[in-house]
């Protein structure tokens, strides 16, 4: 398995597990990461052999957050648990937000339970939906076959999201990488962006908090929003019930990050952090992230509906 050197910039993650995570963000490394995706979503390594990664990396704790699924989180557990990892249960939802598509982690420390599991049944419906539509969309603009090559690349075994797509617009030669896959055709207002499958923020939120599980805005500083609209989603998150945010995802300006902390601060939310890692060779690796600046919020897995997770972690390491 390949090691992944870190830049000066990120954390730096300990060579052995700590066993407690902090009480506060003091700009130490920490050994945890809450957003990582497997092939039980678009990501490219088995649920194991992400968790050997992650042991290979020092990480002490993670969260599996595939897209609108759990369904690798068994096999990383039981991975986790051979590995000394504790393994937090966790997808990340699609909603969506005044004609934005906005992405909630949810925390599941009990999985999936109450309206949570019916709203992941209508989500799988929703993203063959989607796939369909995108595929489309994308055949007017001269991918031919779009479905059923996005459909072989993954080998009709999960529901297929934009990566997927975008996948085979490289391997097709219609754009040079992934990026400008997003940038030109597959991001937010792009022609093969389709937003109208997916339930409103709102309520996807209310299926994390129907579970018992801590409701989290992934990325929000990737929806290229204004500070005041960021402000403005911050705002409706928090009326819907949600209860933190990630202060830091992958690599980030660390000005940009104060200021996203001082919006957290504003409206009393807690701070989650994550690579959200996907594959193996490009520049993010598991636990591999901008360094979260000394602020006031509090770290995620100080919510009360955590404890028993972290409780748990602690008697692992």
């Amino acid at each position: 398995m390949p090691t992944f050197p870190l830049e000066s910039s990120t954390t730096a993650v300990a060579a052995s597990p700590s066993s407690a995570l902090p009480d506060a963000f003091v700009g130490d490394a920490l050994t945890i990461d809450l957003h990582m995706h497997s092939t039980a979503s678009d990501g490219a390594l088995e649920p194991h052999a992400l968790l050997a990664l992650c042991a290979e990396r020092g990480l002490s704790h993670m969260a599996l957050t595939d897209h609108d699924t759990l369904d690798g989180v068994a096999e990383a557990q039981r991975a986790g648990a051979r590995q000394g990892i504790a393994v937090l249960a966790a997808t990340e939802l699609s909603s969506q937000w005044r004609g934005l598509n906005i992405h909630v982690v949810g925390l599941l420390p009990h999985g999936a339970q109450g309206t949570l599991v019916a709203g992941l049944e209508s989500q799988g419906r929703a993203r063959d939906a989607r796939a369909e539509a995108i595929a489309k969309r994308l055949e007017k603009v001269g991918l031919t076959d779009a479905l059923a090559k996005a459909q072989a690349r993954t080998g009709g075994q999960r529901a297929l999201g934009r990566p997927d797509f975008a996948h085979v617009m490289v391997a097709e030669g219609m754009v040079p990488d992934l990026s400008t896959a997003f940038a030109k055709y597959l991001g937010n207002g792009k022609i093969g962006d389709v937003k109208s499958h997916w339930p409103y923020l709102s309520e996807v939120v209310q299926w994390v908090l129907d579970a018992g599980g801590v409701a989290v805005l992934a990325h929000p500083l990737r929806y290229g929003l204004t500070r005041r609209k960021r402000g403005l989603l911050l705002d409706d998150f928090c009326a819907a019930g949600g209860q933190a945010a990630e202060i830091v995802s992958g690599f980030q300006n660390g000005d940009v990050t104060r200021d996203l902390a001082r919006q957290l601060d504003e409206r009393g939310l807690l701070a989650s952090l994550g690579s959200d890692f996907h594959f193996p060779g490009g520049h993010l690796a598991p636990g591999s992230m901008s360094v979260v600046p000394r602020t006031a919020v509090a770290p995620v897995w100080t919510h009360s509906r955590l404890a028993s997770w972290r409780e748990a972690a602690v008697a692992m390491a």
